[in-house]
């Protein structure tokens, strides 16, 4: 009786039938690849060329069962694709049953999955482990233009992501200047969804332009005592409020940027305990990915593996962008 309680006011403690399926996922090839063409089509297979519903599976000619390459055709456009077509396994040779399993690992470990992890777990070179993870976490990310603006009281607040100056490296380290931490913002909209982005600097301009790009103009803005966010409030309906860290002020009523910090805190426990080093370069890949996992909090483990899943359709990330022929 006590579970169910706890289930109805947690759901994402729920039991799933997705998460059932996908030990079978993880470990047959065939179970992975239809696996992921209900996620991705459900009982209506489509073309993934041209988007036409009267297409079939092609057979094998010697035994009249499935192709061993899961290939489909589309009686409309004639073409041939796989359920890996226009995502980010597409032209992977990596198994869809690893994919399955990296994208059930990141959607369900609170501080994430290493790669190193992913290549003992399924027998692969650590090389193509973090391919496959860096691939995984680019689906993850949100289409450009795609979410809303916060709405309500929302919090705004700045942290740096990285390590500490080690001695004689060879580097020149200025005494007062800090280190050569990346600077990261986080917009946190209470009880709803978090925005977190590499900034090149915390400066006002900087910090105000991504709160003007993230927020509605309706919303309160609340912040710490930082000169960078002064005037801000102006621009929004709601005014702007600041707590005073400083003098140990953490809240006054509903003014606090403690949300924002909570998050930061998941971000650092990941980085220091899971994967210990992120440069600079990929680090938005992997706020990504801890901004997804936030979002989605209240879903359980299988609703949001799915959703991870799906989110791989329309995206590919090439080592190098493929160069146009002129016509």
């Amino acid at each position: 009786m006590e579970a169910k309680k706890i289930n109805k006011k947690r759901p994402e403690l729920e039991k799933s039938e997705i998460v059932a399926q996908l030990p079978m996922a993880c470990t047959d090839e065939r179970s992975a690849v239809e696996f992921i063409e209900a996620r991705r089509w459900g009982n209506t297979p489509a073309c993934a060329k041209c988007g036409s519903v009267r297409v079939y599976q092609m057979t094998d000619g010697k035994n009249g069962g499935r192709n061993a390459r899961f290939l489909w055709r589309c009686r409309d456009c004639h073409k041939m694709y796989t359920v890996r077509t226009g995502t980010v396994f597409e032209e992977s040779l990596i198994p869809l049953k690893h994919w399955c399993y990296a994208f059930w690992r990141i959607s369900t470990s609170k501080k994430g999955v290493a790669a190193l992890e992913i290549m003992r777990q399924c027998q692969i070179s650590y090389k193509s482990a973090l391919f496959m993870m860096h691939r995984v976490r680019f689906a993850l990310a949100p289409t450009p233009g795609s979410p809303k603006k916060f709405k309500g009281i929302v919090e705004a607040d700045e942290t740096y992501c990285g390590g500490k100056p080690r001695p004689y490296d060879g580097k020149v380290h200025f005494k007062g200047k800090g280190t050569s931490k990346t600077p990261v913002m986080g917009i946190v909209e209470r009880d709803g969804n978090i925005h977190r982005r590499v900034l090149p600097n915390v400066g006002g301009k900087a910090l105000k332009d991504a709160i003007r790009e993230t927020v509605d103009p309706s919303a309160t803005i609340m912040t710490d005592e930082a000169t960078m966010y002064s005037g801000i409030g102006k621009e929004f309906a709601g005014g702007h409020e600041t707590v005073c860290h400083s003098i140990g002020e953490y809240a006054r009523g509903e003014a606090h940027t403690n949300t924002a910090e909570s998050g930061f805190a998941l971000i650092k426990r990941s980085l220091m305990g899971i994967y210990h080093s992120v440069s600079k370069k990929h680090l938005h890949r992997y706020l990504a990915e801890y901004d997804f996992r936030w979002n989605v909090r209240k879903m359980n483990d299988g609703d949001r593996t799915v959703l991870a899943i799906q989110s791989a359709q329309g995206k590919r990330l090439f080592y190098k962008m493929p160069i146009s022929k002129p016509n």
